[in-house]
């Protein structure tokens, strides 16, 4: 069975480091501009130098974001930035547009080049056309299933990428249009306002503000939304057909979803991989685990997409809100055991009852006994942004770049829940607002 790299999204430093704590073998991320992310934080020239120190000392190979759809005026700061990626030493570009591929390979032949899923490769001819033109990997369009995906694998000398979890577009592999239409936003530019997941309801012309709701509930329609896709119950199949990496979206989404979605990967693979001796892949029955770990996280629900067949209205729409989120991240260790610090997240206070997140399913519960800040005075809580010292009871090895979380409250005052939709952050009642 092959062994499938696990590529992890890093929206950010901090979430790169934390991708890589959870076992990521790579991680893909996007610099200031040309990337179709433009509301993750993103990385500055001199984070990118950071991020690829960082990295490569651990072994974990760091792919870069070109993808966006280019215009004339922007192809001479993308020349300029493609040639900087190569002095840099990136692992790989991710592209989508054939100039911006014709660039890359004139300015910096010594990059290899990953095709984006925003190049809707979904037949095999097509396969082969980029395989011609010098491309080194290619992530499938996500509406392929796993007898596609198998045919292209066994007919193609390149790596094939798939993506296996996260949020789904409406339109082919997200190439869409409905931002810019709506809002003046383009998708295609890194500027999604995600109009498909709005509400909408029904307005006839002339009875202006008489609305009426598409769906029986009265609570208007997300008619646009899909599901989130989740493939990890198929990972030895995707393994057995030659996928050579399965990718994680979410470059935009919280620290909490990043290290609970790379460490149940992480430990799925490498289960997989363990029992690849045992018969069939199809045969390979991957513990409920798995799923356990990621419905501690918000979501739409999950499907499995086209895997298996073309799916219909129950496999993808869902009729209400996201599931909830069970967890959230209290801190995140800042140095580790055995005099570790603390980045807090919410507030922190001696009682509480939190439980650290290890490597796999490893869980360790503790109690905060006291709480220190960095000159050693005792102190009564700890706030959001600061970075302090814990006593833990029991005692608790701690490594560096993992989460503390702690069980998420039912209810959610609207101003965080705002905070929460704008920033993308995980958070509860406690996390100081800005």
């Amino acid at each position: 069975m092959n062994r499938c790299e696990l590529l992890a999204p890093a929206g950010s430093l901090e979430k790169l480091k934390i991708a890589i704590s959870y076992g990521a073998d790579a991680v893909y991320l996007g610099g200031k501009d040309f990337s179709l992310r433009a509301q993750a934080a993103n990385f500055t020239r001199e984070e990118l130098g950071e991020a690829l120190s960082y990295a490569h000392a651990r072994g974990v190979r760091v792919y870069v974001t070109v993808n966006v759809f280019a215009h004339n005026q922007d192809l001479d700061a993308i020349r300029r930035y493609l040639r900087y990626l190569g002095e840099l030493g990136v692992d790989a570009v991710i592209v989508s547009d054939p100039g911006v591929f014709s660039l890359s390979r004139r300015v910096a032949p010594q990059i290899p080049v990953h095709l984006s899923t925003q190049a809707n490769v979904t037949n095999l001819e097509s396969a082969l056309f980029w395989q011609r033109q010098g491309v080194k990997r290619i992530n499938l369009a996500r509406e392929l299933g796993i007898r596609e995906i198998r045919a292209i694998c066994a007919a193609t000398e390149m790596e094939i990428e798939v993506f296996v979890h996260g949020a789904l577009c409406i339109s082919y592999s997200g190439r869409c249009m409905l931002s810019l239409y709506l809002t003046g936003r383009d998708a295609n530019k890194g500027m999604c306002a995600h109009p498909c997941r709005y509400r909408y309801r029904l307005e006839e012309e002339k009875r202006p503000g008489n609305f009426f709701p598409v769906e029986e509930d009265g609570r208007g329609t997300y008619i646009f939304n899909s599901r989130d896709l989740c493939l990890v119950n198929r990972l030895p199949e995707l393994m057995d057909a030659g996928v050579s990496s399965v990718k994680i979206e979410g470059r935009t989404k919280g620290i909490y979803y990043l290290a609970e979605v790379v460490r149940t990967y992480r430990a799925a693979l490498d289960y997989a991989a363990t029992h690849s001796g045992s018969g069939e892949s199809s045969d390979i029955s991957m513990p409920g685990r798995f799923m356990d770990g990621l419905s501690k996280i918000g979501s739409r629900g999950y499907t499995e997409n086209f895997f298996d067949s073309l799916p219909g209205p129950k496999d993808m729409l869902y009729e209400g809100p996201a599931v909830d989120q069970t967890f959230v991240p209290a801190a995140i260790v800042a140095s580790a055991s055995p005099d570790p610090t603390f980045k807090i997240n919410t507030v922190l206070r001696p009682g509480d009852r939190l439980e650290y997140m290890g490597k796999g399913f490893e869980t360790s519960r503790f109690t905060v006994k006291e709480i220190f800040n960095l000159e050693g005075q005792p102190v009564p809580q700890a706030l959001g942004g600061e970075t302090v010292r814990i006593i833990p009871v029991p005692e608790v090895r701690f490594e560096e770049y993992r989460l503390i979380r702690k069980k998420a409250k039912k209810s959610m005052p609207a101003a965080c829940k705002a905070y929460q939709k704008k920033t993308g952050n995980d958070m509860d009642e406690h996390t100081m607002l800005p």
